[in-house]
């Protein structure tokens, strides 16, 4: 998924009463999919200080929108790894559309398979991507991650955070957004961190709005905003889901929240 941008999806490829939330929601026409929205997502870019010339590693990087305004804003090459080929696909025809061939690549892979990666690079960049893997898992990638960084490179990240109630809140969104979504708290995001020896230089964590009106038209502006509405009015499988997942949201609201954080290879 596009940090700023989100992943397009349409009613015409998944099957909605099984695709996951953040697919459901990008089928409504919601582009920010991140927990924090795109306040957190530019705080992230601040504290990295990206400056021309310097290297990218995008995981999960879906129609290359957010590595392409990366490259644009930035001046930044960058090298996107993602699993499904049509995407790719895609992928490589926006950067050509964009007029970044030489300065962007989507690839195809696995993030649990960096090592396939050649190179190292200045920053590693990873949004609610982590969140959806077990706890083997986050560590495995985290390592996968560390690995791919040059010495002194920075590890961003925007994740889903559980105050509390960590394996019951696991449990309703798992079921809620039909995805393995493992949020872990601030100490236990950190300390992942610190294990795979990516040492945290920066951390923020706030709370969760991803389906709260007032968000969404922060995130989306007022036209997409409007759209996305409308979307969910008219749909009633897109609606049901989201209510659904809206539904979990609100009863954990206290506990549920983001975390972002900057983190530097050791």
């Amino acid at each position: 998924m596009s940090a700023l941008e989100g992943k397009a999806m349409t009613r015409s490829t998944i099957n909605l009463e099984t695709a996951t939330g953040h697919q459901v929601m990008a089928a409504a026409g919601k582009k920010i999919l991140r927990p924090g929205g795109k306040t957190a997502t530019e705080e992230v870019f601040k504290w990295a200080a990206f400056k021309p010339g310097e290297t990218v590693l995008e995981l999960a990087a879906s129609f290359g929108y957010s590595a392409i305004t990366l490259a644009k804003r930035y001046g930044v090459r960058v090298v996107g790894v993602e699993k499904n080929p049509e995407s790719v696909a895609r992928a490589r025809a926006n950067i050509q559309a964009a007029g970044l061939e030489s300065q962007v690549q989507v690839i195809e892979g696995d993030i649990f398979h960096l090592e396939q990666i050649p190179g190292q690079f200045d920053y590693v960049l990873a949004e609610a991507i982590l969140t959806m893997q077990s706890i083997p898992g986050k560590t495995k990638v985290l390592q996968g991650i560390h690995d791919r960084l040059k010495p002194g490179g920075k590890f961003l990240s925007h994740e889903l955070l559980a105050n509390d109630r960590e394996e019951e809140i696991h449990r309703a969104l798992a079921a809620a957004i039909r995805a393995n979504s493992t949020p872990l708290s601030e100490t236990k995001w950190i300390a992942a961190c610190e294990a795979a020896n990516l040492h945290v230089l920066h951390h923020q964590t706030g709370a969760m709005g991803l389906l709260n009106p007032a968000r969404i038209i922060q995130d989306e502006g007022l036209i997409d905003a409007i759209k996305f509405f409308w979307n969910v009015l008219t749909q009633p499988k897109v609606r049901d889901r989201l209510l659904t997942m809206r539904g979990v949201f609100k009863q954990y609201e206290r506990e549920l929240g983001y975390i972002i954080l900057c983190a530097e290879r050791k």
